[in-house]
């Protein structure tokens, strides 16, 4: 049976890259299932990575690379645990599992990574969003076990200094390991809490490449990708959880979007301006199939499942015009009993505005004007200054779209809101 084809080194290297983007995930869930560690976990798998690095440009690649890799990452794990006398008990544990797996005949690389490993990776996903762990260290280790990004690429997608990103990942394995945190899935009465911190990484890891808070892009497609992935991933592990389809279903329809929403220039496009033939018909369909089977499951008010449902309106319609905002109207405030929240209410306002007239939308936005919690957020005045437009009011729209740039830090968000202030005050000059 012939297990490696040879190769040239910058291809074998290539090889590698390619399989640790494909099967880090996997590689690390099946290792903390061994050792019980996620940060002993990476560290074996770095070092089975290294191994090939010096290997396979000389032995080739192997017909199972991932398997390959986990095998001698578990070797290793026996290694370190035999040098390691207080480690006796768990190194007996993965010396008996490598003895059944076949150590010390030729291993079955395609055996190695089994059917185990999807349930490895489902508790993977529960230890990188452990509570325990702030939000933000949450979705610095997600990325990291979870997508397969290096320190500097998650950096560089947060606009954070990467020693930062280094030390946030670092303390967050350390947190893991002082409380003891267990890699497994939890118990039924605790996984709804559970997994809602899972679905709110994966949702604010979307939603910071959908409509990035600073810097100089509108979007950071990556991290949509990176995030849709995890989706897929987590409803494929978990098909009869409602709330993981309801967000499978709401990623995949707003990624739908994401080669209409910005123009040649980069350029933001707002949602009524976009042209829709440029939408994803087969992610839509994706979409609305994951939504159908979350409410098939009874999850049709579970926040992520309403978003999705809201998305869907959108979807369904060719022309903005065709939009059933009466539906959305409906849809949002349903959603604001589920999950209250003022950024919500200026949705449903937003909503509101375009099913009953602009006046009905802006006397709930500026009932909301109050509200500490919006004072700083930038779409409040952008929303609030595109209805004073439709109400012929241009000198008070500019003020609020010149407020809304200066309260975003992202610049495409400010050139825009510049740009409508602009051709408010032109509007205004010219009645």
């Amino acid at each position: 049976m012939v297990l490696s084809v040879v190769v040239t080194a910058s291809e074998a290297h290539a090889a590698i890259e390619a399989v640790v983007r494909i099967e880090s995930a996997r590689l690390i869930a099946g290792l903390a299932r061994y050792t019980g560690d996620v940060g002993l976990a990476e560290e074996l798998a770095q070092d089975a990575v290294v191994a090939a690095l010096e290997q396979w440009p000389e032995e080739g690649v192997p017909r199972s690379p991932g398997g390959w890799l986990i095998t001698v990452a578990k070797r290793r794990a026996v290694d370190l645990f035999r040098r390691n006398r207080e480690l006796r008990q768990k190194y007996a544990q993965i010396g008996r599992a490598l003895e059944a797996e076949g150590a010390g005949v030729t291993p079955d690389f395609d055996a190695a990574f089994s059917d185990t490993i999807d349930d490895d990776m489902l508790r993977l996903m529960f230890t990188a969003c452990h509570p325990v762990l702030a939000v933000p260290a949450r979705t610095a280790l997600t990325l990291r076990l979870l997508g397969g990004l290096t320190t500097a690429e998650i950096a560089r997608a947060y606009l954070v200094p990467e020693p930062t990103i280094a030390q946030r990942i670092v303390r967050a394995k350390k947190t893991l390991a002082k409380a003891r945190v267990p890699f497994e899935v939890p118990a039924t009465a605790e996984r709804p809490a559970r997994l809602s911190s899972v679905l709110e990484v994966i949702y604010l890891i979307f939603n910071e490449g959908y409509s990035a808070t600073a810097g100089d892009d509108w979007m950071r497609p990556a991290l949509c990708a990176d995030a849709l992935r995890l989706s897929r991933i987590l409803a494929q592990l978990m098909p009869d959880e409602p709330e993981v389809q309801g967000l499978a279903a709401l990623l995949e329809i707003q990624a739908s979007r994401l080669r209409a929403r910005a123009g040649p220039s980069g350029e933001p496009i707002l949602l009524l301006d976009q042209d829709r033939h440029r939408w994803d018909r087969l992610l839509i369909n994706r979409g609305l199939a994951a939504l159908a089977r979350a409410e098939e499951l009874g999850g049709t008010r579970g926040p992520y499942a309403l978003q999705a449902a809201i998305a869907a309106c959108h979807a369904r319609a060719f022309r903005p015009e065709d939009t059933d905002w009466e539906r959305i109207v409906g849809l949002y405030a349903v959603l604001a009993q589920v999950m209250p929240s003022p950024v919500i209410e200026l949705n449903r306002a937003v909503a509101v505005s375009m099913a009953r007239g602009p006046q009905a939308g802006l006397d709930l936005v500026d009932a909301l004007s109050a509200e500490p919690s919006l004072r700083e957020y930038h779409l409040l005045p952008s929303v609030r200054g595109d209805l004073l437009i439709k109400l012929g009011r241009p000198d008070e729209a500019r003020a609020e779209f010149e407020r809304a740039a200066a309260l975003t830090r992202n610049q495409r968000e400010r050139d825009l809101s510049a740009e409508r202030a602009r051709g408010a005050a032109a509007a205004a000059a010219g009645e």
